[in-house]
Order: structure tokens, then C-alpha cells, then sequence
């Protein structure tokens, strides 16, 4: 799908259609009041008919409006225009955008960047709109033998500004939501594609494929052997009871100076969790093919960090493996040796993300990082807690929380810090090995990540549990994409950080 940047009046466009926010009650928002001053009042008479009072989720669309260009009008409700909220915008962004792919129109010329957002300039409302928009539109169909489609899709979605002198904001908000909507789209597509799909292997050959779509992006893959000599014998367990092999699928964006320390991004790669030994109830078991969700994200943030060519360097680390029962596979009570030396007493083999996790950490220590954040859907207790609508976050470095939490707020794509005091780790202590892999039922959002912090002392560390945002249930299931957002718009921020630092 296309998005053009441009501005001019709304009566001039020949389009398919216009898109035009309303205001509750009943009030035209600027372009609106110029489209309807040009057809001598004709949005008004609909209007003051109560055909449509401006809520929120309401739809109107005229054709043959006197003395415009366009084929149609679709007027949108914005709701009450001082009450309207960061999520109210992108819900009527995905509302016109659902509308219009229904309607049929191919394209159309939208005038709702103009609605003013308190605290959100024209860059923020240009960037939401490509990826509100995108996300409305979304459909996954690569397996099914009939499609669902029955119109053509919208292809081309021209976001008309308020000002001519918004154009170089608005071209490069566009750029930045279009790279986010991509990397969201392959995250999307990794997480729905089913286990016997979707495998380890897979993974490889998605990173690979990135890597040859960038020439700035170089992957290589550790198979067993490789992980064995490392002593990654935490990873390696979770693998024992799956015929599909493990990888350890390294990724380096190179966009800045040799020199310049990278970001590591690690990502958990389950490609189907059944809970091993410790085996998962039976229902909704198959979500567990989105337990991959942290490692789609790494490699949709680095499809965008390529695509908008940020001046950083990049390092994406996926763990990949299957988590299945099986004589071979490790059970409740076994001690391993991670790859840190450190040794782990298995007592629930569900809590598998933490032992692949650990390894994976360790190995990033080699690219000598500024910073490491790594992204699982680690535990229900995280659901329990914060729902479908922020990750939680915990870390070692305040700073790093704080530049999450912020990109988290920008981006709509929340996170909520979460302690990580010394006296959880007691939770996790063994009678046999220097540490169990769970913590009971308190707090296990947070024992998860103090199990995770035992490896991290080497530098600064920040882990997203994305269990309760990662994907939807019911009738809306499927992969939500995030954090792609979250990470990206971190990303940026610290380019935009080290650009303010060169010209000083």
C-alpha cells in the first residue's frame, strides 16, 4: 500500500474519495468547513438532519457532493474534539480505513491528520495514521486456499496536511511508519504461521531472507554442535524432547562506526511450547506457535532499522528451539550448565523461555554492547498483571527503563516498569544447583526476571515480557506485532540522541 504526503483543498481532489472528520456534536473540523462552504452547505443539511453526530465509530458516505472533484465523501466521527485521546486518533484512522476497503475505493485523500491531538504534533499524527492504518488492514491468508477477499484492497492513502510548510515533517513521518508497519506486518506473519510451519529452521531462513533483502544486515546460524562447544547446555535442554534442531540465529546490523559499541536485541524463539514434561492444559495450547513473538520482533525491528537506514549498530540474537515432550526430553528435578557456568535446577520444564533466554545472554556479552534488551512472552503471571495493554518491563539500568518507557509512550506501544529488588532472588534459590528456574506463584513476572538478571551483571539490561501483548484471543486472535513499535521508536530516539551529539 502507498502513502502519499501532500496538502491542497479538499474540494479540488479527484480521488475516489475524501476523507473528513466530524466532530461530536455535529461540528466539521477545518477541511470539512471548507468542503461544505464549497458545496453551498450540502455536509451541513446531512448533519443537521442527525444523520451523524460525530461519536466515535461513526460513518457517513455521500456521493455526488455539488462542485467537488472527488467521487465521494466519508465523513468520520471524531468525537468530542478537547476530550480526544492518543488511542481515540487511532481508532478513527482505522475506522476510515476499514470503511474505505469495504466501500471498495482503491484510493482516497484523508484530511484526519488535521484533528489535533493535545501533546502530538503533525509528525506523530502522520506516523500513527500509516500505521493505524495498516494495522486495520492487515489480513493473514497464505494458507488458506480461498480468500476471504471479495473487493479489491485499498492501494494508495494520500494524508493531506494542514500546511505546506508541514510537507518535509510529514514525508519523513510517513517514512518512519511505513518501515514500522512493515517490520510489524513481518513480525505478524512469523507469529501466525502454525509450529509445524514455523520451526526453528524456519526462523534461519526468515533472518536469512532479511539479510539478503539488506545488504547492511549479516546473519549466521549455530546449529547444536555449535551451541555444545559454547556449553549452552541451559538452550540445549529445552530442545532435548523436540526432533526439530535448535538454532541460535545471530544478526548484525552494521549502520554506524566500527567502533561504535551495538544494541543487542534478544529475542525468544519457541516456536511451539507444549510445557515439555511439565506438560500444558490442553486448551488454547495452540497459541502456544506465538511464543516466538519476542523473536519475530527482533527481526521486524531490524527490517525497519535497515529500511530507515539508522546511524547505530545493531545486534539481533534469536534462540530458536521447540519445547515438546518426549523420552528424551529434560525433566522436572534435572540440573543443567549454562553457557555462563552457572547451573540451574529444572523444576518446571514450562518454564522453558528463562533456560533459553540465559544462554542467549551470556552469548551477546561478546559483541561488548551498550546496551541489551531482550523480549520473551515469558510468563502468564505478566497477563495476570498488566493485561493486553503494556508489556512489563524490568531492568538493571534506570536510564535504559526510562528511554523504554518513554519510546513506549510515543510509540502507543506501552510498557510498565516493574521492581526488581534483591530479596525476589531469594525465591529462586536451590537446595541442589546455584539457582531453580522458578519462584512459586508470587511475583513470577519479576522471580522470571531475576533469573534473567543473573546473567546480565556485565552490562546495562532491559527485559520486556510481552505474554499479555504479544497476540489476541477470541475471534480477533492472532500476532499483534509488538513490540516492533516500542523498539523502533528506541531506536530512533538514540539516533536522534547521537545526531544532537555529533553536531555538538
Amino acid at each position: 500500500m502507498e502513502f502519499i504526503v501532500k496538502s491542497g483543498n479538499p474540494e479540488k481532489q479527484r480521488t475516489a474519495c475524501v476523507v473528513i472528520g466530524v466532530f461530536a456534536p455535529r461540528r466539521l473540523s477545518p477541511s470539512g468547513e471548507e468542503l461544505d462552504q464549497a458545496s453551498d452547505g450540502y455536509l451541513t443539511n446531512f448533519l443537521r438532519r442527525g444523520d451523524l453526530e460525530g461519536k466515535v465509530g461513526q460513518t457517513l458516505l455521500l456521493h455526488n457532493i455539488p462542485n467537488t472533484l472527488c467521487d465521494r465523501v466519508l465523513l468520520v466521527g471524531c468525537g468530542k474534539e478537547r476530550e480526544l485521546t492518543d488511542n481515540q486518533y487511532r481508532k478513527i484512522v482505522a475506522t476510515a480505513a476499514t470503511t474505505l476497503h469495504e466501500t471498495g475505493a482503491l484510493e482516497a485523500v484523508s484530511y484526519l491528520v488535521e484533528i489535533h491531538v493535545k501533546g502530538r504534533d503533525i509528525r506523530w499524527r502522520v506516523r500513527q495514521a500509516v500505521e493505524a492504518t495498516r494495522d486495520a488492514l492487515y489480513r493473514f491468508e497464505e494458507l488458506k486456499s480461498k480468500k476471504d477477499e471479495t473487493r479489491p484492497p485499498l492501494r494508495k492513502l494520500v494524508l493531506a496536511l494542514p500546511q505546506r510548510s508541514d510537507l518535509p515533517d510529514g514525508e519523513s513521518a510517513a517514512r518512519e511508519g511505513v518501515a514500522i508497519a512493515d517490520g510489524v506486518a513481518l513480525a505478524k506473519d512469523l507469529a501466525n504461521r502454525p509450529g509445524n510451519i514455523c520451526t526453528p529452521t524456519h526462523l534461519a531462513e526468515q533472518a536469512t531472507a532479511l539479510a539478503k533483502r539488506h545488504r547492511s544486515i549479516k546473519v549466521e546460524v549455530l546449529e547444536a554442535a555449535d551451541m555444545k562447544k559454547l556449553g549452552m547446555g541451559s538452550l540445549l535442554s529445552v530442545a532435548r524432547g523436540s526432533a526439530e534442531p535448535a538454532k541460535l540465529i545471530v544478526l548484525q546490523y552494521k549502520g554506524a562506526k566500527k567502533k561504535d559499541k551495538p544494541i543487542a536485541l534478544v529475542g525468544k524463539g519457541v516456536t511451539f511450547d507444549s510445557g515439555g514434561i511439565s506438560l500444558k492444559p490442553g486448551a488454547a495450547m495452540d497459541e502456544m506457535k506465538f511464543d516466538m513473538c519476542g523473536a519475530a520482533s527482533v527481526l521486524g525491528t531490524l527490517s525497519a532499522a535497515a529500511d530507515l537506514k539508522l546511524p547505530l549498530n545493531i545486534v539481533g540474537v534469536i534462540p530458536a528451539t521447540e519445547n515438546l515432550p518426549s523420552g528424551t526430553a529434560t525433566k522436572p528435578g534435572d540440573i543443567v550448565t549454562s553457557m555462563s557456568g552457572q547451573t540451574i535446577e529444572v523444576i518446571n520444564t514450562d518454564a522453558e523461555g528463562r533456560l533459553i533466554l540465559c544462554d542467549a545472554l551470556t552469548y551477546a556479552e561478546r559483541f561488548d554492547p551498550d546496551v541489551v534488551i531482550d523480549i520473551a512472552t515469558l510468563t502468564g503471571a505478566c497477563v495476570v498483571a498488566l493485561g493486553a495493554h503494556a508489556s512489563g518491563l524490568l531492568g538493571n539500568h534506570a536510564p535504559l527503563a526510562h528511554q523504554l518507557l518513554n519510546a513506549g509512550k510515543t510509540s502507543g506501544d506501552r510498557a510498565w516498569e516493574l521492581p526488581l529488588w534483591e530479596e525476589y532472588q531469594e525465591q529462586i534459590k536451590s537446595n541442589f544447583a546455584d539457582m531453580q528456574n522458578v519462584g512459586g506463584r508470587e511475583a513470577g513476572t519479576i522471580t522470571a526476571a531475576c533469573f534473567l538478571a543473573r546473567f546480565t551483571k556485565k552490562f546495562h539490561w532491559a527485559h520486556l515480557d510481552i505474554a499479555g501483548t504479544a497476540w489476541l484471543s477470541g475471534a480477533k486472535k492472532g500476532a499483534t506485532g509488538r513490540p516492533v513499535p516500542l523498539l523502533t521508536q528506541y531506536l530512533i530516539d538514540r539516533s536522534t540522541e547521537k545526531g544532537r551529539g555529533a553536531q555538538a
